[in-house]
């Protein structure tokens, strides 16, 4: 895949500005696009869609579907427009922090806004959904009846429900699924009305030649509809647990590695079924996006396998994947738009795989300056078939970066590199220069740093499980100023 010259901002959707306590896909997106057609930007880059959890941490990228979208994500000002909400019930909101996200009074205020559409459209269902349902059959069904079956066992994992639902026994399955119908059709609404709002904000999108850049996670949750419909894509036990988990081996950044705990795939089973479910899976996010970046993609070359009592990730291997016949079955089925996430420790057969399928990498300026000559992030090193950001969703924002995270050598290299002193001052606004002047095709700059904001605006801290996903911008916070500011240089580096 080779991108077209131009540049975008990442921003996800919970982190735009609303009445109703997060982000949405009601009027705010829309201006959004609006801001970026002005700004002269092509893409807008978000993080995954996928339904967030308060015991995952409300991250997007732990989640108990891989194919289902979030419903805190739907537009109550688009429910009314629709008959859906009457303005009364919108119009008294429970006291929201305007710029951060209370995903816990979030849920709760949006959980019931959602039953009040529920009673009303339920009257007068339509045909759109009946071919949403069969559209979506291949997921949709497991997981409405996985959400059903959780909700009635008070939000346990499903390795803890009794046997015959555990195991997915046939007629088990049928009688809780007549037992819990309303439960189900509830689920699959919600599902129905945030692809619905999804595909309008898209729609719009592609009007204003503004293209969306999705983000999928490689690896499922155990606890995800995923692991239960499929555990023989899995490297489970007898008792369909994970004998071996995910993570990623010691580093300059840790001692002990990280030790996600995520399950690992089954390769040979996935690829005694011709790899569907990855087929599925990709195939979903590419109809809802334009590009897909797969996030850790060096774990489809070869993953470090970590056996599962072990509490840190020192004691794992390396384990190859069977990427030539993964990326064929790909590649035949799906218009491959694809963008690896190739950050941290990369080795030749990931570079390898990167070109021979022609994949787009991502650099990162942050990572630039600790030394001037090898370093690979510095951007007289970039193929043109690339991604440049100042910094991504789990980096500092650069100000916070340059005034807490910097060495002395990098400071120093930054005032080297630019022939000019360097100050937290004027940082961010050359390094989003940089960026936009360099050789790679797209250069992708986060809102935080368009804005020059601090550490208390940072969207991840990696190995932390508490405080982020949070920030969202205030109402009428990017402003013309820093809009005309991206134009400019848009424009100067011939990216419009």
């Amino acid at each position: 895949m080779y991108l077209k010259r131009g540049s975008g901002i990442l921003l996800h959707i919970s982190s735009l500005p609303s009445p109703f306590g997060i982000g949405d896909l009601g009027p705010a997106a829309f201006q959004f696009v609006d801001q970026l057609k002005k700004a002269q930007q092509k893409y807008w880059q978000i993080l995954p869609l996928n339904p967030t959890a308060a015991i995952y941490g409300n991250s997007p990228y732990l989640s108990v579907s891989a194919f289902a979208l979030n419903p805190l994500l739907v537009s109550p000002e688009l429910l009314m427009h629709d008959g859906l909400l009457d303005r009364t019930e919108i119009a008294t909101l429970p006291a929201f922090p305007a710029d951060k996200v209370d995903f816990t009074t979030v849920t709760t205020y949006k959980t019931q806004l959602l039953q009040k559409a529920f009673f009303r459209w339920e009257r007068s269902r339509d045909q759109q959904f009946e071919t949403f349902l069969q559209e979506q059959a291949g997921w949709l069904e497991d997981y409405s009846l996985f959400m059903a079956l959780k909700e009635a066992h008070a939000g346990v994992n499903w390795h803890e429900w009794p046997a015959e639902l555990r195991d997915r026994e046939p007629a088990a399955l049928a009688t809780k699924a007549k037992e819990l119908a309303d439960d189900i059709l509830f689920v699959q609404f919600q599902q129905y009305l945030v692809q619905k709002q999804w595909h309008h904000l898209k729609k719009y999108c592609v009007e204003k030649d503004i293209q969306i850049i999705g983000d999928l996670p490689i690896y499922v949750e155990y606890g995800s509809a995923d692991v239960w419909c499929n555990p023989d894509y899995f490297k489970l036990d007898e008792h369909k647990q994970p004998y071996v988990v995910a993570g990623v081996p010691p580093d300059y950044f840790s001692a002990t590695g990280q030790r996600w705990g995520n399950p690992i795939y089954n390769w040979p089973k996935l690829q005694q079924d011709h790899f569907s479910w990855w087929i599925a899976r990709l195939s979903r996010n590419l109809r809802l996006f334009d590009i897909v970046r797969i996030d850790h993609f060096r774990g489809l070359v070869a993953y470090w396998e970590i056996p599962a009592e072990e509490n840190t990730a020192i004691n794992g291997e390396w384990v190859p994947v069977p990427t030539t016949e993964l990326m064929a079955a790909l590649q035949k089925t799906l218009n491959f738009n694809v963008i690896a996430e190739d950050l941290g420790l990369i080795t030749d057969d990931v570079k390898e795989a990167m070109q021979r399928y022609q994949l787009p990498g991502m650099k990162v300026l942050q990572f630039a300056f600790d030394d001037l000559e090898t370093n690979s992030y510095l951007p007289h090193h970039y193929p043109e078939n690339c991604i440049v950001y100042t910094g991504t969703h789990d980096n500092n924002t650069t100000l916070a970066w340059y005034q807490k995270n910097a060495s002395e050598t990098e400071k120093w290299n930054l005032g080297a590199y630019f022939k000019k002193d360097i100050t937290a001052e004027n940082v961010i606004w050359n390094l989003i220069e940089l960026a936009l002047s360099s050789r790679a095709h797209v250069a992708i700059i986060p809102a935080q740093d368009i804005l020059q904001l601090d550490g208390s605006a940072r969207m991840n801290t990696p190995g932390t499980r508490f405080d982020n996903w949070e920030w969202r911008l205030k109402m009428n916070q990017l402003g013309a100023n820093e809009l005309n500011q991206l134009a400019e240089l848009t424009k100067k580096y011939d990216r419009v």
